[in-house]
């Protein structure tokens, strides 16, 4: 069961480094990114944060399943 997990939690790791930058360069063309002025809007911001919090529950996935596969 813990390969399992180790297995999963590395798929999901591999899925969210995979979509969640292409999504990134979809979002920053945008036209709702930025204002008349060229500063980042909300929806920019709410983006960045969202997309960053989901980079790094990959990466503590990431580390998680190889430790799992490991130990």
């Amino acid at each position: 069961m813990t390969t399992l997990a180790g297995i999963l939690l590395l798929v999901n790791a591999a899925y969210n480094l995979i979509v969640w930058p292409r999504f990134w360069k979809r979002v920053t063309v945008d036209p709702r990114a930025r204002d008349e002025a060229g500063k980042p809007t909300r929806f920019y911001t709410v983006h960045a944060v969202l997309i960053g919090i989901a980079l790094l529950i990959a990466v503590v996935s990431a580390v998680a399943g190889i430790a799992l596969l490991i130990g």
